[in-house]
Protein backbone atom coordinates (compact mmCIF):
# COMPACT_ATOMS: atom_id res chain seq x y z
CA UNK A 1 0.00 0.00 0.00
CA UNK A 2 1.14 3.39 -0.75
CA UNK A 3 1.67 6.01 1.77
CA UNK A 4 -1.13 8.51 0.28
CA UNK A 5 -3.73 7.78 3.26
CA UNK A 6 -3.58 10.54 5.57
CA UNK A 7 -5.23 10.29 8.47
CA UNK A 8 -7.37 12.77 10.08
CA UNK A 9 -7.75 12.80 13.79
CA UNK A 10 -10.81 14.68 15.11
CA UNK A 11 -10.15 15.92 18.48
CA UNK A 12 -12.76 18.76 19.55
CA UNK A 13 -14.85 16.91 21.57
CA UNK A 14 -15.56 17.91 25.46
CA UNK A 15 -16.38 15.06 26.72
CA UNK A 16 -18.63 14.96 29.86
CA UNK A 17 -19.96 11.31 29.60
CA UNK A 18 -16.41 10.33 31.97
CA UNK A 19 -16.72 13.38 34.47
CA UNK A 20 -15.56 13.86 36.97
CA UNK A 21 -12.26 12.72 34.67
CA UNK A 22 -13.12 13.93 31.85
CA UNK A 23 -14.21 18.02 31.53
CA UNK A 24 -14.12 20.54 28.72
CA UNK A 25 -10.35 21.54 29.97
CA UNK A 26 -8.99 18.23 29.33
CA UNK A 27 -11.66 16.06 28.24
CA UNK A 28 -11.27 12.34 27.24
CA UNK A 29 -8.53 12.29 24.51
CA UNK A 30 -6.00 13.59 26.86
CA UNK A 31 -6.58 10.94 29.50
CA UNK A 32 -4.56 7.68 30.27
CA UNK A 33 -7.56 5.63 30.92
CA UNK A 34 -6.81 2.47 28.83
CA UNK A 35 -3.04 1.50 28.59
CA UNK A 36 0.39 3.65 28.91
CA UNK A 37 -1.09 6.55 26.62
CA UNK A 38 -3.74 8.76 26.08
CA UNK A 39 -6.23 8.09 23.82
CA UNK A 40 -5.28 10.47 21.20
CA UNK A 41 -1.94 9.16 21.46
CA UNK A 42 -2.70 6.22 20.94
CA UNK A 43 -5.06 7.27 17.83
CA UNK A 44 -2.18 8.58 16.44
CA UNK A 45 -0.40 5.97 17.04
CA UNK A 46 -2.48 3.80 15.12
CA UNK A 47 -1.50 5.18 12.06
CA UNK A 48 1.69 5.96 12.51
CA UNK A 49 3.65 3.44 9.85
CA UNK A 50 5.39 5.77 7.37
CA UNK A 51 5.16 2.72 4.53
CA UNK A 52 0.74 3.04 4.97
CA UNK A 53 0.21 6.49 6.20
CA UNK A 54 1.49 10.20 6.07
CA UNK A 55 1.96 12.75 8.68
CA UNK A 56 -1.77 12.91 10.46
CA UNK A 57 -3.48 16.60 10.52
CA UNK A 58 -5.62 16.66 13.85
CA UNK A 59 -8.36 19.45 14.03
CA UNK A 60 -9.05 20.23 17.27
CA UNK A 61 -10.00 22.86 19.81
CA UNK A 62 -7.97 26.20 20.22
CA UNK A 63 -7.95 25.86 23.80
CA UNK A 64 -6.83 22.25 23.57
CA UNK A 65 -3.60 22.95 21.11
CA UNK A 66 -1.00 22.83 23.44
CA UNK A 67 -2.61 19.17 25.29
CA UNK A 68 -2.75 17.87 21.56
CA UNK A 69 1.16 18.76 20.48
CA UNK A 70 2.47 17.69 23.85
CA UNK A 71 0.66 14.37 23.65
CA UNK A 72 1.83 13.70 20.29
CA UNK A 73 5.59 14.63 21.07
CA UNK A 74 5.37 12.41 23.71
CA UNK A 75 4.32 9.53 21.30
CA UNK A 76 7.22 10.85 18.92
CA UNK A 77 4.61 11.52 16.51
CA UNK A 78 5.21 14.41 14.14
CA UNK A 79 2.07 15.90 12.99
CA UNK A 80 1.49 17.49 9.21
CA UNK A 81 -0.62 20.24 10.95
CA UNK A 82 -2.76 21.03 13.59
CA UNK A 83 -6.09 22.93 12.48
CA UNK A 84 -7.64 25.06 15.21
CA UNK A 85 -11.32 25.27 15.85
CA UNK A 86 -12.47 28.56 17.60
CA UNK A 87 -15.79 27.24 18.35
CA UNK A 88 -16.90 23.78 18.18
CA UNK A 89 -19.49 22.71 15.14
CA UNK A 90 -19.10 19.13 14.87
CA UNK A 91 -17.39 16.11 12.42
CA UNK A 92 -19.26 17.48 9.08
CA UNK A 93 -17.27 20.58 9.28
CA UNK A 94 -13.94 19.37 10.54
CA UNK A 95 -13.92 16.39 7.72
CA UNK A 96 -14.59 19.79 4.94
CA UNK A 97 -11.79 21.70 6.49
CA UNK A 98 -9.43 18.82 6.18
CA UNK A 99 -10.87 17.99 2.43
CA UNK A 100 -9.93 21.79 1.50
CA UNK A 101 -7.01 21.44 3.19
CA UNK A 102 -5.27 18.02 1.33
CA UNK A 103 -7.38 18.55 -1.62
CA UNK A 104 -5.47 21.90 -2.59
CA UNK A 105 -2.22 20.18 -2.70
CA UNK A 106 -3.71 16.49 -4.47
CA UNK A 107 -7.52 16.51 -4.83
CA UNK A 108 -7.61 12.68 -5.07
CA UNK A 109 -5.71 12.38 -1.40
CA UNK A 110 -7.19 9.70 0.54
CA UNK A 111 -8.31 10.78 4.44
CA UNK A 112 -8.95 8.54 7.02
CA UNK A 113 -11.36 10.42 9.38
CA UNK A 114 -10.76 8.94 12.90
CA UNK A 115 -12.09 9.91 16.59
CA UNK A 116 -9.51 10.46 18.88
CA UNK A 117 -10.92 9.12 21.97
CA UNK A 118 -11.95 5.29 20.54
CA UNK A 119 -10.04 2.26 21.48
CA UNK A 120 -9.04 -0.46 19.31
CA UNK A 121 -7.87 -3.26 20.62
CA UNK A 122 -6.94 -5.34 17.60
CA UNK A 123 -4.79 -2.33 15.04
CA UNK A 124 -3.99 -5.21 13.01
CA UNK A 125 -7.68 -6.12 12.71
CA UNK A 126 -8.01 -2.26 12.06
CA UNK A 127 -5.69 -1.89 9.07
CA UNK A 128 -6.93 -5.06 7.16
CA UNK A 129 -10.39 -3.14 7.61
CA UNK A 130 -8.44 0.09 6.17
CA UNK A 131 -6.83 -1.85 3.43
CA UNK A 132 -10.16 -3.52 2.08
CA UNK A 133 -12.17 -0.42 2.14
CA UNK A 134 -9.59 1.65 0.04
CA UNK A 135 -10.00 0.45 -3.11
CA UNK A 136 -13.24 1.06 -2.72
CA UNK A 137 -12.44 4.86 -1.87
CA UNK A 138 -10.04 5.16 -4.89
CA UNK A 139 -12.90 4.52 -7.04
CA UNK A 140 -15.03 7.06 -5.19
CA UNK A 141 -17.28 5.65 -2.90
CA UNK A 142 -17.50 7.47 0.76
CA UNK A 143 -16.60 3.80 2.68
CA UNK A 144 -17.48 4.17 6.60
CA UNK A 145 -16.39 1.37 9.23
CA UNK A 146 -19.29 -0.97 10.56
CA UNK A 147 -18.91 -2.78 14.18
CA UNK A 148 -20.23 -6.54 14.13
CA UNK A 149 -22.41 -5.81 17.26
CA UNK A 150 -21.65 -7.86 20.23
CA UNK A 151 -24.83 -7.17 21.79
CA UNK A 152 -28.13 -5.53 21.32
CA UNK A 153 -26.63 -1.82 22.47
CA UNK A 154 -28.94 0.98 22.59
CA UNK A 155 -25.95 3.71 22.12
CA UNK A 156 -25.07 3.97 18.99
CA UNK A 157 -26.19 4.49 16.04
CA UNK A 158 -26.87 1.61 13.46
CA UNK A 159 -25.84 1.20 9.54
CA UNK A 160 -27.92 -1.85 7.53
CA UNK A 161 -26.43 -2.92 4.46
CA UNK A 162 -27.78 -6.13 2.46
CA UNK A 163 -24.86 -9.24 2.35
CA UNK A 164 -25.78 -10.32 -1.01
CA UNK A 165 -24.15 -6.75 -2.32
CA UNK A 166 -20.34 -7.54 -1.28
CA UNK A 167 -18.10 -7.02 -3.86
CA UNK A 168 -20.57 -6.17 -6.51
CA UNK A 169 -18.30 -3.32 -8.12
CA UNK A 170 -15.22 -5.57 -7.36
CA UNK A 171 -14.48 -4.79 -3.74
CA UNK A 172 -14.74 -7.69 -1.44
CA UNK A 173 -16.16 -7.01 1.80
CA UNK A 174 -17.46 -3.51 0.80
CA UNK A 175 -21.34 -3.06 1.05
CA UNK A 176 -23.76 0.03 -0.17
CA UNK A 177 -24.91 1.56 2.33
CA UNK A 178 -28.64 0.10 2.64
CA UNK A 179 -29.57 3.19 5.35
CA UNK A 180 -28.61 4.64 8.66
CA UNK A 181 -30.61 4.61 11.81
CA UNK A 182 -30.30 6.51 14.70
CA UNK A 183 -29.79 4.75 18.50
CA UNK A 184 -32.68 2.55 18.44
CA UNK A 185 -34.77 1.04 21.93
CA UNK A 186 -33.72 -2.38 23.71
CA UNK A 187 -36.54 -4.02 21.34
CA UNK A 188 -35.35 -2.55 18.02
CA UNK A 189 -31.36 -2.91 18.97
CA UNK A 190 -32.43 -6.75 19.65
CA UNK A 191 -34.51 -6.78 15.99
CA UNK A 192 -31.35 -5.83 14.43
CA UNK A 193 -28.75 -7.88 16.07
CA UNK A 194 -30.72 -10.73 15.07
CA UNK A 195 -31.27 -9.67 11.77
CA UNK A 196 -27.38 -9.62 11.14
CA UNK A 197 -27.08 -7.39 8.69
CA UNK A 198 -26.94 -4.08 11.26
CA UNK A 199 -23.15 -3.30 12.04
CA UNK A 200 -22.76 -0.27 14.70
CA UNK A 201 -21.50 3.33 13.35
CA UNK A 202 -18.34 3.88 14.57
CA UNK A 203 -17.73 7.25 13.33
CA UNK A 204 -14.67 6.29 11.29
CA UNK A 205 -14.39 7.13 7.33
CA UNK A 206 -12.31 6.65 4.31
CA UNK A 207 -12.79 8.82 1.48
CA UNK A 208 -11.02 11.15 -1.06
CA UNK A 209 -10.89 14.66 -0.64
CA UNK A 210 -12.23 15.84 -3.88
CA UNK A 211 -15.04 13.46 -3.64
CA UNK A 212 -16.10 14.83 0.04
CA UNK A 213 -16.06 18.45 -1.23
CA UNK A 214 -18.14 17.46 -4.61
CA UNK A 215 -20.77 15.57 -2.51
CA UNK A 216 -20.94 18.61 -0.12
CA UNK A 217 -21.22 21.33 -3.01
CA UNK A 218 -24.53 18.84 -3.61
CA UNK A 219 -25.87 18.13 -0.50
CA UNK A 220 -24.95 20.61 1.70
CA UNK A 221 -23.45 23.87 0.24
CA UNK A 222 -23.43 26.27 2.73
CA UNK A 223 -20.87 23.82 5.05
CA UNK A 224 -18.79 24.21 1.82
CA UNK A 225 -19.14 27.80 1.63
CA UNK A 226 -18.31 29.06 5.41
CA UNK A 227 -15.60 26.49 5.40
CA UNK A 228 -13.98 27.38 2.36
CA UNK A 229 -14.29 31.08 3.97
CA UNK A 230 -12.78 30.64 7.13
CA UNK A 231 -9.64 28.63 5.99
CA UNK A 232 -8.81 31.14 3.36
CA UNK A 233 -9.44 34.11 6.11
CA UNK A 234 -7.12 32.02 8.39
CA UNK A 235 -3.54 32.32 9.58
CA UNK A 236 -0.94 29.80 9.59
CA UNK A 237 1.24 30.21 12.64
CA UNK A 238 3.99 28.17 13.22
CA UNK A 239 2.39 24.20 13.24
CA UNK A 240 -1.16 25.57 13.79
CA UNK A 241 -3.43 26.42 11.15
CA UNK A 242 -5.86 28.92 12.99
CA UNK A 243 -9.06 29.40 11.22
CA UNK A 244 -11.53 32.54 10.96
CA UNK A 245 -13.34 32.89 14.04
CA UNK A 246 -16.28 34.96 12.35
CA UNK A 247 -16.59 32.91 9.24
CA UNK A 248 -16.27 29.59 11.11
CA UNK A 249 -18.96 30.22 13.98
CA UNK A 250 -21.66 30.69 10.81
CA UNK A 251 -21.10 27.07 9.35
CA UNK A 252 -24.11 24.39 10.65
CA UNK A 253 -22.95 22.68 13.67
CA UNK A 254 -24.51 19.13 12.10
CA UNK A 255 -22.00 15.34 11.75
CA UNK A 256 -20.96 14.25 9.07
CA UNK A 257 -23.21 11.47 8.96
CA UNK A 258 -26.25 13.90 9.09
CA UNK A 259 -24.87 16.14 6.44
CA UNK A 260 -23.18 14.19 3.79
CA UNK A 261 -23.41 10.05 4.20
CA UNK A 262 -27.33 9.81 5.22
CA UNK A 263 -28.01 11.92 2.15
CA UNK A 264 -25.36 10.71 -0.47
CA UNK A 265 -25.52 7.79 -2.92
CA UNK A 266 -21.57 6.85 -2.51
CA UNK A 267 -21.81 5.86 0.98
CA UNK A 268 -20.33 1.93 1.03
CA UNK A 269 -19.67 0.03 4.79
CA UNK A 270 -16.81 -2.42 5.63
CA UNK A 271 -18.39 -4.84 8.57
CA UNK A 272 -15.56 -5.35 10.56
CA UNK A 273 -14.17 -6.52 14.42
CA UNK A 274 -11.31 -4.88 15.95
CA UNK A 275 -12.21 -4.55 19.29
CA UNK A 276 -13.62 -1.05 19.18
CA UNK A 277 -15.19 0.94 21.54
CA UNK A 278 -15.95 4.69 21.45
CA UNK A 279 -15.38 4.53 25.33
CA UNK A 280 -18.56 6.41 25.56
CA UNK A 281 -19.57 6.00 29.64
CA UNK A 282 -18.23 4.53 32.55
CA UNK A 283 -19.71 1.38 32.11
CA UNK A 284 -18.16 1.11 28.54
CA UNK A 285 -14.76 1.82 30.46
CA UNK A 286 -15.14 -1.06 32.92
CA UNK A 287 -15.75 -3.27 30.04
CA UNK A 288 -12.48 -2.64 28.12
CA UNK A 289 -10.22 -2.28 31.27
CA UNK A 290 -8.51 -5.58 32.62
CA UNK A 291 -11.03 -6.93 35.81
CA UNK A 292 -9.53 -8.75 38.88
CA UNK A 293 -11.13 -12.02 39.83
CA UNK A 294 -14.44 -10.67 41.37
CA UNK A 295 -14.72 -8.28 37.81
CA UNK A 296 -13.53 -4.88 39.93
CA UNK A 297 -11.47 -2.54 38.04
CA UNK A 298 -9.42 -0.76 40.36
CA UNK A 299 -7.26 2.19 39.36
CA UNK A 300 -5.35 4.40 42.32
CA UNK A 301 -5.06 4.13 45.70
CA UNK A 302 -8.47 2.16 46.45
CA UNK A 303 -8.92 -0.44 49.26
CA UNK A 304 -11.67 -2.38 48.66
CA UNK A 305 -13.72 -5.61 50.79
CA UNK A 306 -16.67 -7.62 49.10
CA UNK A 307 -17.12 -6.06 46.20
CA UNK A 308 -17.77 -7.22 42.84
CA UNK A 309 -18.29 -5.40 39.34
CA UNK A 310 -17.29 -2.20 40.11
CA UNK A 311 -15.27 0.41 38.55
CA UNK A 312 -13.06 2.35 41.29
CA UNK A 313 -10.76 5.14 40.27
CA UNK A 314 -9.27 7.78 42.68
CA UNK A 315 -6.81 10.63 41.48
CA UNK A 316 -5.34 11.24 44.78
CA UNK A 317 -6.93 10.72 48.33
CA UNK A 318 -7.48 7.08 49.68
CA UNK A 319 -10.58 5.07 48.19
CA UNK A 320 -12.33 2.76 50.72
CA UNK A 321 -15.25 0.74 49.45
CA UNK A 322 -17.15 -1.93 51.30
CA UNK A 323 -20.06 -4.52 49.83
CA UNK A 324 -20.37 -2.32 46.50
CA UNK A 325 -21.76 -4.32 43.64
CA UNK A 326 -22.41 -2.90 39.75
CA UNK A 327 -21.01 0.47 41.02
CA UNK A 328 -19.05 2.90 39.57
CA UNK A 329 -16.84 5.47 42.11
CA UNK A 330 -14.52 7.78 40.72
CA UNK A 331 -12.91 10.22 42.85
CA UNK A 332 -11.03 13.66 41.75
CA UNK A 333 -9.31 16.15 43.93
CA UNK A 334 -12.44 18.37 43.72
CA UNK A 335 -15.75 15.49 42.84
CA UNK A 336 -16.75 12.30 43.73
CA UNK A 337 -19.02 10.81 41.28
CA UNK A 338 -21.31 7.49 42.94
CA UNK A 339 -23.26 5.85 40.26
CA UNK A 340 -25.17 2.30 39.48
CA UNK A 341 -23.34 1.48 36.46
CA UNK A 342 -26.20 0.37 34.76
CA UNK A 343 -27.68 4.15 35.06
CA UNK A 344 -23.97 6.07 34.17
CA UNK A 345 -25.63 7.91 30.94
CA UNK A 346 -27.29 10.06 33.17
CA UNK A 347 -24.02 11.54 34.23
CA UNK A 348 -24.44 14.26 31.28
CA UNK A 349 -27.07 15.59 33.67
CA UNK A 350 -25.21 16.44 36.83
CA UNK A 351 -22.90 18.21 34.25
CA UNK A 352 -25.75 19.75 32.98
CA UNK A 353 -26.67 20.85 36.53
CA UNK A 354 -23.66 21.80 37.41
CA UNK A 355 -23.18 24.66 34.32
CA UNK A 356 -26.68 25.61 35.46
CA UNK A 357 -25.07 26.72 38.97
CA UNK A 358 -22.34 28.06 37.37
CA UNK A 359 -20.07 25.76 38.84
CA UNK A 360 -16.22 25.19 38.04
CA UNK A 361 -16.58 21.46 38.01
CA UNK A 362 -18.91 21.27 35.08
CA UNK A 363 -15.78 22.29 32.59
CA UNK A 364 -12.31 22.91 34.88
CA UNK A 365 -10.30 20.28 36.74
CA UNK A 366 -8.53 20.99 39.94
CA UNK A 367 -5.43 21.11 37.86
CA UNK A 368 -5.38 23.23 35.45
CA UNK A 369 -3.25 22.69 32.18
CA UNK A 370 -1.53 25.37 30.30
CA UNK A 371 1.05 25.65 27.34
CA UNK A 372 3.79 26.06 29.60
CA UNK A 373 2.82 23.18 32.72
CA UNK A 374 0.01 23.56 35.25
CA UNK A 375 -1.29 24.84 38.10
CA UNK A 376 -3.56 23.53 41.21
CA UNK A 377 -5.68 25.80 43.54
CA UNK A 378 -4.55 24.72 47.18
CA UNK A 379 -6.66 27.40 48.85
CA UNK A 380 -9.36 30.20 47.90
CA UNK A 381 -10.71 32.47 50.42
CA UNK A 382 -11.54 35.46 51.22
CA UNK A 383 -8.56 38.14 49.88
CA UNK A 384 -6.18 35.12 49.41
CA UNK A 385 -5.55 32.34 47.18
CA UNK A 386 -2.64 29.70 47.42
CA UNK A 387 -1.49 28.00 44.16
CA UNK A 388 0.88 25.58 43.10
CA UNK A 389 2.55 26.04 39.91
CA UNK A 390 4.68 23.67 37.36
CA UNK A 391 6.45 25.07 34.93
CA UNK A 392 8.10 23.31 32.53
CA UNK A 393 12.07 22.66 31.39
CA UNK A 394 12.35 26.11 28.73
CA UNK A 395 8.54 27.23 29.43
CA UNK A 396 7.63 30.61 30.72
CA UNK A 397 4.52 32.55 31.45
CA UNK A 398 3.28 35.92 30.07
CA UNK A 399 4.94 39.05 30.37
CA UNK A 400 2.00 40.50 32.92
CA UNK A 401 0.68 42.27 35.36
CA UNK A 402 -2.37 42.83 38.19
CA UNK A 403 -4.47 45.50 39.15
CA UNK A 404 -5.90 43.73 42.48
CA UNK A 405 -3.82 41.41 43.90
CA UNK A 406 0.06 40.95 45.02
CA UNK A 407 2.10 37.76 45.22
CA UNK A 408 4.77 35.66 46.60
CA UNK A 409 6.50 32.73 44.88
CA UNK A 410 8.57 30.29 47.12
CA UNK A 411 10.45 27.67 44.92
CA UNK A 412 10.34 24.52 46.00
CA UNK A 413 11.57 22.62 43.07
CA UNK A 414 14.01 23.01 40.19
CA UNK A 415 15.23 27.01 38.96
CA UNK A 416 12.93 29.76 38.33
CA UNK A 417 13.77 32.52 36.42
CA UNK A 418 12.07 35.84 37.61
CA UNK A 419 11.64 39.48 35.25
CA UNK A 420 10.30 42.09 38.29
CA UNK A 421 9.65 44.98 36.14
CA UNK A 422 13.23 45.99 35.39
CA UNK A 423 14.92 43.41 37.55
CA UNK A 424 15.61 39.52 36.69
CA UNK A 425 16.18 37.46 40.03
CA UNK A 426 17.20 34.17 39.86
CA UNK A 427 15.45 31.92 42.54
CA UNK A 428 17.05 28.36 43.60
CA UNK A 429 15.19 25.67 45.51
CA UNK A 430 13.42 27.24 49.43
CA UNK A 431 13.87 30.61 47.85
CA UNK A 432 11.59 33.66 47.30
CA UNK A 433 10.17 37.01 45.75
CA UNK A 434 8.03 39.42 45.91
CA UNK A 435 6.16 41.00 43.13
CA UNK A 436 3.89 43.89 44.63
CA UNK A 437 0.56 44.86 42.76
CA UNK A 438 0.92 46.47 39.55
CA UNK A 439 4.42 45.14 39.09
CA UNK A 440 5.27 43.90 35.48
CA UNK A 441 6.72 40.35 35.68
CA UNK A 442 7.43 37.07 34.46
CA UNK A 443 7.87 33.25 35.58
CA UNK A 444 10.69 31.00 33.41
CA UNK A 445 12.39 27.92 33.65
CA UNK A 446 15.94 27.80 32.10
CA UNK A 447 16.72 24.53 33.69
CA UNK A 448 16.25 20.74 32.78
CA UNK A 449 13.72 19.64 35.43
CA UNK A 450 10.16 21.25 36.14
CA UNK A 451 10.27 24.31 38.31
CA UNK A 452 7.51 23.87 41.12
CA UNK A 453 6.73 27.04 43.37
CA UNK A 454 3.66 27.83 45.87
CA UNK A 455 1.91 31.09 44.84
CA UNK A 456 0.49 33.48 47.38
CA UNK A 457 -1.73 35.92 45.92
CA UNK A 458 -3.08 38.51 48.43
CA UNK A 459 -5.92 40.97 47.35
CA UNK A 460 -9.46 42.47 47.30
CA UNK A 461 -10.02 40.27 43.72
CA UNK A 462 -8.19 37.33 42.74
CA UNK A 463 -9.63 36.44 38.90
CA UNK A 464 -7.73 34.76 36.34
CA UNK A 465 -9.43 37.77 34.44
CA UNK A 466 -7.10 40.05 36.27
CA UNK A 467 -3.66 38.71 34.40
CA UNK A 468 -3.33 41.49 31.62
CA UNK A 469 -0.88 40.48 29.16
CA UNK A 470 1.82 42.33 28.50
CA UNK A 471 3.82 39.83 25.96
CA UNK A 472 3.10 36.09 25.15
CA UNK A 473 4.93 33.33 23.32
CA UNK A 474 1.69 31.53 23.15
CA UNK A 475 -0.26 33.88 21.34
CA UNK A 476 -2.98 33.84 23.83
CA UNK A 477 -5.55 36.42 22.99
CA UNK A 478 -7.18 38.93 25.60
CA UNK A 479 -6.05 38.71 29.79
Amino acid sequence: MAASITPVILSGGAGTRLWPLSRQSKPKQFLMLAGDQNFIAMTASRVADSNLFQSPLVICSEAHRFLVAESLRQADIVPRSLVLEPVGRNTAAAAVIAALILASEQPESLMLLLPSDHMIRAPQDFLRAVAAARPAAEGGRLVTFGMTPTAPATGYGYIAYRPEESGAAGWPGVYPVHQFVEKPDQATAQSYLDAGNYVWNSGMFLMRADQLLAECQRLAPEILEHAAASLASGAIERDFIRLDNDKFSALPNLALDVAIMEKTNLASVVPAEFGWSDVGSWDSLWQISDQDPQGNVVKGDVLHKACAHNYLHSEGQLLAAIGLENMVVVATGDAVLVAARDQVQDVKWIVDQLRQHQRHEADNHAVMYRPWGSYETLALVDRYQVKRIMVQPGQKLSLQKHHHRAEHWVVVSGTAKVTRDDQEIMLYENQSVYLPQGAVHRLENPGKIPTVLIEVQCGGYLGEDDIIRLEDIYHRAGS
